[in-house]
């Protein structure tokens, strides 16, 4: 086995607003090969998050375990809103509210300046954010509204990371590496996907590729991994039914099973690691290969 080792390395992980997401389980994964975790979370979600991880309750508890048998321990987490740049985005009401107002910044290049400040710069940068106000909605039915709002939130975020973590991750030994999420309806129509979310991924994965070129002269790589369908509490949100789309999926793939969320932990290692050096401005399947077939 050649052995992956994140020692002396800090991981910047966004995007965690529970203990079932791909976030989580890629943290998780992340702190078990050695890495430091800091974690970026939407300010609704902070107390959520802190809750889990003092949780004495036995399901929390477990969802903590690395495979190690040690506990998952984030360093700190910091708030980040990827509806906003800098704080000069944000408007009034959302400064006021009593949800932000505990939060002296927040917006995305305030949280990776603190970060970056704080622990002399990162290697790894997870971008594990999405979200559409009308996802249950069909594209058809979308206002123009909620489309642009996801497609601030959920592609463009990718960029503003990116350049605001590139100075902070440049030059590192050994590279540093960017790794977001994605799936197939970027690609391909899945009907149930709406609110503008296929279109959000389809342009996160040509951003990516861009961002590769952008910040490849200062060794930073940017992959996507392409997860099949898993049943997270934000996916439950999108179809009710979701259990069905994932039984279609184990069905119709070549491994004919779902996949499992440390599978897509297993892959982002690799896209962070030096086993895959040369490797930047690719989309990793991770979905037992269901998007190789034609339905």
């Amino acid at each position: 086995m050649i052995p992956i080792d994140f020692t002396g390395k800090t991981a910047l992980v966004t995007g965690v607003g529970d203990n079932l997401s791909f976030a989580w389980y890629i943290a998780k994964a992340l702190q078990a090969a050695g890495a430091r975790i800091v974690l970026a979370c939407h300010p609704r979600m902070m107390g959520i998050v802190e809750g889990i991880l003092r949780s004495t309750q036995a399901d929390d508890v477990e969802s903590r375990k690395l495979s190690s048998g040690a506990e998952f321990a984030p360093a700190k987490i910091f708030p980040c809103d990827a509806s906003y740049d800098t704080m000069a985005d944000v408007p009034e009401e959302v400064k006021n509210d009593r949800r932000y107002a505990k939060f002296s910044a927040y917006a995305i290049q305030d949280t990776v300046d603190a970060v970056g400040k704080e622990f002399g710069g990162f290697d790894i940068l997870i971008h594990s954010i999405a979200f559409s106000r009308e996802i249950t909605k069909s594209l058809i039915d979308t206002s123009r509204k909620a489309y642009h709002e996801a497609m601030g939130i959920s592609a463009y975020s990718l960029v503003s990371l990116t350049r605001a973590a590139a100075p902070y991750m440049a030059n590192r030994p050994g590279g540093a590496s960017v790794v977001g999420l994605t799936y197939v309806a970027g690609e391909k129509v899945v009907p149930h996907y709406g609110g503008g979310m296929g279109t959000c991924k389809a342009a996160l994965q040509m951003d990516a590729k861009q961002l590769a070129w952008f910040v490849g002269d200062r060794n930073i790589r940017v992959n996507l991994i392409s997860a099949g369908p898993y049943a997270s509490r934000a996916a439950r949100a999108i179809n009710k039914d979701f259990d069905k789309l994932i039984d279609h999926a184990a069905t119709h793939s070549p491994l004919r099973r779902p996949i499992e969320p440390d599978e897509v932990a297993n892959a982002t290692l690799y896209l962070c690691s030096p086993l895959a050096s040369a490797v930047t401005g690719q989309i990793l399947y991770v979905d037992c290969g269901y998007n190789i077939m034609g339905t």
